[in-house]
């Protein structure tokens, strides 16, 4: 599998020859000014929830590619109201299977509004589990113990887990979360983007690694092999 991130949360992972999208938030990204994103193909992409630095080019990345969207029913909702015809609405513990992956909605601990201000569902995270082997995005949460149900029902390749703190989890609580969903490889996301979320990287890495676990922080517009 290959992992491009696009910076925030948002990145790419190709796997068995389908690329799965998350949570498009380029354009308002400064750090991610250098990001073409009408060059960004996907067939799926992945909404954990309705922020906007979790859904600012859904609607324009989901029109131009024709992906199928997953997300909660209110998300989905508002897309089609925005003229998305693509958009499947899931909820906590339903499974989809598409494009060769199943992918499994579950719990994250966070808030969730549109754009609009109105009711974003509740947040989510998912598995997503291919050919390849299966990955999990926590997306925007606090540490909770149902991780461990993850562990449970997958053998995870990696996990995507926020390490940015004040919002979400920070670094130390992403170590307890990649032990409880049983990833010795995560990819760290939102951190950086913003003051409150600006993070040493360095020291983030160390934390990892005195608990004999890989923290992989590519550049935005890298791709890794992970």
């Amino acid at each position: 599998m290959k992992l491009t991130n696009f910076g925030h949360s948002c990145f790419l992972v190709e796997s068995a020859g389908k690329r799965f999208l998350f949570d498009p938030f380029i354009r308002p990204n400064p750090l991610a000014a250098h990001i073409e994103v009408e060059k960004i193909e996907a067939d799926v992409i992945v909404i954990s929830h309705a922020h906007m630095d979790h859904i600012a080019d859904a609607v324009e990345l989901a029109t131009r590619t024709g992906a199928k969207v997953l997300a909660s029913w209110e998300v989905a909702d508002w897309l089609g109201k925005q003229g998305v015809t693509t958009a499947h609405p899931m909820n906590h513990g339903g499974s989809v299977k598409t494009h060769g992956a199943r992918i499994k909605m579950v719990n994250a601990i966070h808030s969730s509004s549109l754009p609009d201000g109105s009711y974003g569902g509740n947040p989510a995270g998912f598995v997503v589990e291919t050919s390849e082997g299966s990955f999990y995005y926590s997306g925007d949460t606090a540490l909770t113990l149902d991780m461990n149900l993850i562990a449970e029902e997958f053998d995870l390749a990696f996990a995507v887990l926020p390490i940015g703190d004040n919002f979400t989890m920070g670094a130390g609580d992403a170590v307890k979360a990649a032990r409880l969903c049983g990833a010795e490889v995560v990819v760290g996301v939102h951190y950086d983007t913003f003051p409150p979320i600006a993070i040493n990287k360095a020291d983030a890495v160390v934390e990892f690694e005195k608990e004999g676990l890989r923290l992989v922080l590519p550049a935005i517009g890298a791709t890794v092999e992970m």
